[in-house]
């Protein structure tokens, strides 16, 4: 039988979700509770990996068992072997050809910017930080010139191994949260796919932006330059969340997994 998993996790205390020798990954934590759980090793694979402090608000993970549990067992009973900061959200069947991976239809991130004259303290880790007042209007125009399919080989980290660096941007919303100095942003991406780091990438060149240190149209040139020298550098990834990826109804995934007309829904704030 091949399950699918929702899990939403606080990535401060990990070095991402791969596994690593070290242990402190999100996935070692998630196969080590399915194995206590099944009573034997349990592989997974996930729909988006997230580095070092990301966090996930539904991270989509799959994998193959012959172990028969209630789902609700699946989900309560791997959550008594997780750390508090990471928990299953939802178990759901799937068909043997489904791949977390290979059949989402896009992904989407949510980045939450403070803008504050002093660094955050009780949400440290959970949110980014802006120093500087930030100009919405500024920001949304360059994003605009991001929508569609592009080469975002200016936001790519070397190490990214993706294959292509053409990917679509599909939607980018910006909405500011609060008045006065201090307030919160909500950045919002939705692409096919992400290459590694570039939310981050992209998140520092739209900073720069909304500080007034460069014109909107600043976005373009980065983007057209094809070399990660041309844009800022990489941003924090305190504030970034995996909100999740989407599916085609086919397979039967929950709601806020699958793909809807008119776009895929958002699951709040974080």
């Amino acid at each position: 039988m091949r399950l699918a998993l929702g899990v939403r996790y606080n990535g401060q205390a990990y070095e991402g979700w791969q596994s690593q020798l070290s242990g402190r990954t999100v996935q070692d934590k998630l196969e080590t509770a399915l194995g206590k759980l099944a009573g034997k090793r349990i592989s997974t694979l996930c729909a988006g990996r997230t580095d070092t402090g990301v966090h996930a608000l539904m991270q989509v993970v799959h994998f193959d068992t012959e172990v028969e549990r209630e789902l609700v067992s699946w989900v309560r009973g791997t959550n008594r072997f997780l750390p508090s900061d990471i928990a299953v959200q939802w178990a759901h069947p799937v068909p043997d050809a489904f791949h977390c991976r290979a059949n989402a239809v896009a992904r989407r991130y949510l980045y939450v910017l403070s803008q504050s004259p002093v660094r955050p303290s009780l949400d440290s880790g959970r949110v980014g930080w802006s120093m500087y007042p930030l100009d919405g209007n500024a920001m949304r125009a360059a994003a605009a010139l991001l929508i569609g399919s592009h080469d975002f080989t200016s936001f790519r980290a070397s190490s990214c191994q993706a294959r292509s660096p053409v990917k679509e941007m599909r939607r980018i919303v910006i909405t500011r949260h609060g008045e006065g100095e201090r307030c919160r942003w909500h950045f919002e991406f939705e692409a096919d796919a992400f290459l590694h780091h570039m939310i981050r990438n992209l998140m520092g060149c739209l900073v720069r932006i909304g500080r007034g240190d460069e014109k909107p149209e600043w976005m373009l040139t980065v983007l057209e330059a094809r070399s990660r020298m041309a844009a800022a550098p990489t941003f924090s990834p305190d504030g970034l969340y995996f909100v999740g990826p989407l599916y085609d109804a086919k397979w039967g995934l929950p709601a806020e997994a699958t793909l809807q007309p008119g776009g895929g829904p958002y699951d709040g704030s974080p």
